[in-house]
């Protein structure tokens, strides 16, 4: 494509063209990208000569399209309408009518979904985007405004509120729970089916680190169900395809809907936690920090005592 580029005297070239093509007048399109006329016709001859094809047939006071013209501007004006609309969405992006908030699918679904309602209820203005990213993106580079992440806060780039801390526990379906009747201590969990997640991307903990962390080890964990997606994972699991992980922030509400039973007390407190995080390059808009004030008295936090920093 850029070696094509090189044959024409100037991307503008093809602007100019567009316009006279479009008007069907040298005259009009000079006026229209505020040009000199005869600067359209030369703009225009140095195009036919760098394809070496006549765009146009000139008369007296017209001009019409050639057969190769008519092939040109049909793909141009197509190609340029095509930027046009590019330009205008990101531009519209800039403008922050909107606020965008990055986080895994499994947080989308199961935390945000169910507390939308309340977030219009409170801030009917405010057009919410939630992107679902398996990776932790570029805040600054692909205009995000808030995202979550799980970790231990140490983003040097980012402001941030811990809004959970990481507690993972099993989780099943209902049916599930009450059929594994000789499930009276953790090393008894190694014989029941076991739903793996297996991200291709972001390092998260695994069931053998959770055994390992309960003094279980050196057990074969080969068996059992694997997906690439936590959203995956639990409804599977709410499927009775079997025991998952269970983190507590985002499997609460299944819990209290009776989709999912769970092992509470068999939880593991990881130390890292469930961050909203912002950049500290750009200032937020006032409807992100809506949304941002919203998250955080949702959470239910109880060290989220402080104002966050603006």
């Amino acid at each position: 494509m850029r070696y094509h580029l090189n044959m024409l005297p100037s991307p503008r070239a093809l602007l100019v063209f567009d316009a006279a093509a479009r008007l069907g007048s040298f005259t009009r399109a000079a006026e229209e990208l505020h040009m000199q006329q005869p600067s359209v016709s030369a703009a225009i001859k140095q195009l036919e000569e760098a394809l070496g094809a006549h765009l146009f047939n000139r008369g007296h006071r017209r001009i019409e399209l050639t057969a190769a013209g008519e092939r040109l501007f049909s793909d141009v004006s197509r190609a340029l309408g095509d930027i046009e609309t590019a330009l205008a969405t990101v531009q519209e992006m800039s403008r922050n009518h909107h606020v965008t908030l990055s986080s895994s699918s499994a947080f989308s679904y199961y935390w945000m979904m169910p507390k939308l309602g309340l977030l219009r209820e409170r801030h009917p203005e405010v057009d919410l985007r939630m992107q679902i990213s398996i990776r932790e993106p570029d805040l600054d580079a692909e205009n995000i405004q808030l995202a979550i992440r799980l970790g231990r806060g140490d983003w040097p780039d980012c402001h941030r509120v811990r809004i959970a801390d990481e507690v993972i526990f099993p989780v099943a379906s209902p049916q599930v729970m009450a059929a594994a009747t000789k499930l009276r201590d953790i090393p008894d969990l190694l014989h029941e089916r076991l739903i793996h997640l297996e991200e291709p991307v972001r390092e998260r903990p695994s069931w053998a680190n959770w055994f390992a962390h309960h003094k279980v080890q050196g057990r074969d964990l080969a068996g059992g169900l694997r997906l690439n997606d936590y959203a995956l994972v639990l409804q599977a699991a709410v499927s009775g395809e079997g025991f998952a992980f269970g983190w507590e922030h985002v499997v609460r509400n299944l819990i209290d809907r009776k989709m999912l039973a769970a092992h509470t007390d068999w939880a593991w407190r990881t130390g890292n936690g469930i961050y909203l995080v912002w950049s500290r390059n750009k200032p937020l808009s006032h409807h992100a920090k809506a949304v941002r004030d919203w998250i955080i008295s949702v959470s239910d936090f109880p060290e989220n005592t402080e104002r966050p920093p603006a």
